[in-house]
């Protein structure tokens, strides 16, 4: 048997070695000269396990077979080639892989969608569908045992890779990842929240009367972004200095003549606070901090020359930390946006400057945040706004995934991209929603883009400076609750309604490797269906979205997506609309709604509050949302809110609150046991609400609270409030035994589209006649609208809602 700390070969002047990782995981290296590598590279921070991996050992003189519970390597002890060294994964016996194939992976991510107006062909995962994935590690950069960073040995041949061997175990794939490069950081509540960030040249005075108009709209904030427009762009100095303006470390003071005084501002707003940087002209001479850095570094001032960038230097690096970022630390920002646009390289070769600022810029921001008291902001974890840089990037969140362009087409999409990604274990992208630049003003496009954001990672608002631009929701048309401005700001409330879900998702992600989004075939890697929707995603996990990303359809005012619906029965988060799975479907919605469906047993908790304020609290009061039909269980993770205002390490290991709640089938009793530990949770109101079900009479017990119950017949909701629950007491409701979903009702449904559809009166009769006689089977109607002249679209809304429970 073998262990994790002994290689295979690597020793005698052998050129090759190997090294068991996991089961499932081998590194396999090639060394002309012998020398192997075994500093932690940018993605393999961490080969050493402390779980020691099994696996058998076969050697002759001139062959090696090493043998887990999930593969069987075969080498001939020569130079590494496809006909010498291969792997069978077991179960995987068609698919062998061989040395130098990267296998059909199912996808990556991507460096930077700027500029893209579509779909890009991303980069591997170590997941795919032939058992087998490889990551090449042979050229990134290395940590040397100071920390800092050091280029590869020099010598051409060199192979340095990995191999996983994990079938059409996804999930395991990727947490042997995180294994070999680390986890994903636990995210600050705070960034759950809807962002604002806009390329424009505020001032103090109009960021902040625009912070108070989101305010006064009832509509949530959590982090506020400026642009580079905070600091010297277009001042005379700038140009004197021979530089672009791209880079600052000065504030505009014109636009901002007190910066710490307007950054307590957003904080008493409860808003966190980024400013943007493109560190790469380096620091020029009409910067405050000029004359500081170039003291620290030795560098000749005399001619006024700028300090130039050199991340691969740590004299400089120390400085620029040191000095200008801590200058503007010192004025109160919480975190920064790395707009590094200059490619992979550095004056080292190898050495990726955008891995060198991720990288360092994270390990500050820990170290930033474990000095401020909770007061100033501190106590957070640490957090910052980057670019990818490549495998083993999940590490620094969160992603920027670049200035997109402003179309149907780049919509269409980020809902692959954004699921994808979970492939290479990066979980947290945040989109410029609603498209940074180009393309033309569409409202619709717009309210989509929103709909998929507050489905998405963050929820984060950009655009480009253009006058004609705008995203404020009170700027757009309403219209009866169904314009893009009610939508946008239903949506947006909803995002902060969402927090305790998505931060017990993401303490699920930290601790179990296991991201908030992730592709459908995660899931069901056997069924094909999984792989034809891959835009249709796994939101946590009681959530399956399948965003819409295509223009309305004028006369029916609704838009459209293909879904797959796996085995079960579901019920539409917005609509209350029950479907039967195992089947592909078209869904189709208004403006108003999304598809977003929860399968029987779901439990997803919310703020209670419709209205959410500023900031990332837990909340006063929850509301439960249940699908009945299926056992449920979830368990609410909230952190202490405590009092305590002395300064907290964010590395420090997190005493997760919980709140137990379930649901028994059988019983029909819906239990919710607060967290008797802590401070918080506190004593608070919680409310059940049960999605698409009919309320028989009679059936519903509450605890001591009493019966306090609102019945909706269009959704087919029930909310049960259960008033104040103390930590460590328990809530209860009662349904009976065996509760069942509601039946749809396809004419009600109808009648709300067909009365608004931009169609002929005649053509509304038709359906009538059609969708109206509840004793004609729902099979024989669908025929009946088959047969129908009528806009297709319209045909298609029909026919779902006559055949979406199955039941005919």
């Amino acid at each position: 048997m073998g262990q994790v700390s002994r290689f295979v070969g690597g020793k005698d002047g052998s050129k090759f070695r190997f090294t068991v990782i996991t089961d499932g995981v081998l590194r396999y290296e090639w060394a002309p000269d012998g020398k192997f590598e075994d500093r932690p590279s940018a993605f393999a921070v961490q080969r050493d396990q402390a779980t020691e991996p099994i696996y058998r050992l076969k050697e002759t003189d001139d062959s090696l077979e090493i043998i887990t519970s999930r593969f069987h390597v075969t080498y001939n002890k020569q130079a590494f080639s496809a006909h010498g060294l291969f792997a069978v994964v077991h179960g995987f016996t068609g698919s062998t892989w061989r040395y130098g194939e990267r296998g059909g992976t199912l996808g990556g991510t991507y460096r930077t969608l700027d500029t893209v107006d579509g779909r890009v062909d991303m980069d591997h995962g170590v997941t795919s569908r032939d058992g087998f994935a490889c990551i090449d590690d042979s050229h990134t950069m290395l940590f040397t045992e100071e920390g800092f960073i050091a280029p590869r040995q020099p010598g051409n041949g060199r192979v340095d890779g990995y191999l996983f061997c994990y079938g059409h175990d996804y999930r395991e794939a990727v947490r042997a990842l995180y294994k070999v490069s680390g986890p994903q950081p636990l995210l600050p509540r705070w960034t759950l929240g809807n962002w604002w960030s806009r390329y424009y040249e505020y001032t103090a005075d109009t960021y902040l009367e625009l912070v108070d108009n989101f305010e006064a709209n009832r509509i949530p904030l959590s982090v506020g972004v400026l642009d580079m427009d905070w600091h010297l762009v277009r001042d005379p100095r700038v140009k004197a200095a021979g530089v672009t303006g791209w880079t600052g470390y000065t504030w505009n003071r014109d636009l901002f003549p007190d910066p710490p005084a307007f950054v307590k501002e957003l904080h008493r707003r409860k808003l966190k606070m980024s400013l943007n940087e493109h560190p790469a002209e380096g620091v020029a001479n009409y910067e405050d901090v000029y004359a500081s850095m170039a003291k620290a570094l030795n560098f000749d001032a005399s001619e006024q020359e700028t300090i130039p960038f050199d991340c691969t230097d740590q004299k400089f690096l120390d400085a620029y930390f040191d000095i200008p970022i801590k200058h503007l630390e010192d004025d109160g920002v919480d975190f920064w946006w790395i707009d590094w646009q200059q490619g992979p390289f550095s004056r080292l070769p190898g050495v990726d400057s955008l891995w060198v600022l991720n990288h360092f810029h994270y390990l500050h921001n820990e170290q930033l945040q474990s000095e401020r008291k909770p007061s100033e902001g501190g106590g957070s974890r640490p957090v910052i706004f980057s670019r990818y840089g490549g495998p083993g990037s999940h590490r620094y969140p969160i992603g920027f995934s670049g200035d997109t362009v402003t179309t149907w087409a780049s919509l269409q999409f980020q809902p692959e991209f954004t699921a994808t990604a979970s492939n290479i274990g990066y979980g947290w992208w945040s989109h410029d929603i609603g498209g940074h630049m180009y393309g033309i003003r569409d409202d619709d496009l717009t309210t989509r883009w929103v709909q998929l954001g507050v489905f998405s990672p963050i929820m984060r608002l950009h655009s480009t400076k253009n006058k004609w631009v705008c995203k404020e929701p009170w700027k757009l048309p309403a219209g009866s609750g169904k314009g893009p401005r009610d939508v946008i700001t239903k949506f947006m409330r909803l995002r902060h309604r969402l927090i305790p879900y998505l931060h017990t998702m993401n303490a699920r992600a930290a601790g179990q490797g296991s991201p908030l989004i992730q592709p459908m075939y995660w899931e069901y890697p056997e069924r094909d269906e999984a792989y034809q929707v891959p835009n249709q995603y796994l939101f946590g996990t009681e959530m399956v979205v399948a965003p819409i990303t295509s223009p309305q359809n004028p006369a029916t005012k609704t838009g459209k997506v293909r879904a797959w619906l796996p085995p079960g029965r579901y019920v539409d988060y917005f609509t209350g609309v029950v479907y039967e799975g195992d089947r592909f479907m078209w869904l189709n919605r208004t403006l108003d709604k999304a598809p977003v469906l929860l399968k029987q047993g779901a439990i997803v908790p919310l703020d209670a509050d419709p209205e959410p304020g500023n900031g990332a609290a837990n909340p006063d009061g929850l509301e439960v949302v249940v699908v009945v039909g299926a056992d449920g269980k979830f368990d609410l993770l909230e952190e202490d809110e405590t009092d305590n205002d002395e300064p907290r390490p964010p590395s420090k290991s997190v005493s997760w609150l919980k709140s137990s709640i379930t649901f028994t089938q059988a019983t029909g009793i819906v239990s919710i046991s607060p967290s008797g530990e802590g401070k918080s949770p506190r004593a608070r109101d919680w409310t059940v609400r049960l999605l698409g079900y009919e309320e028989k009479t009679g059936s519903i017990i509450t605890g001591d609270a009493g019966r306090d119950t609102e019945h909706c017949p269009t959704t087919k909701e029930l909310l049960v409030h259960l008033g104040r629950i103390p930590p460590g007491g328990e809530g209860t409701v009662l349904l009976g035994s065996n509760p069942q979903l509601a039946s749809n009702d396809a004419s009600s449904m109808a009648d709300a589209i067909v009365f608004d559809a931009l169609i002929p009166y005649e053509t509304k009769d038709a359906i009538d006649r059609i969708m109206s006689p509840r004793d004609v089977p729902c099979t024989i109607r669908a025929t009946q609208v088959d047969a129908t002249e009528m806009d297709p679209d319209l045909r298609l809304v029909l026919k779902e809602f006559l055949l979406a429970d199955g039941r005919g």
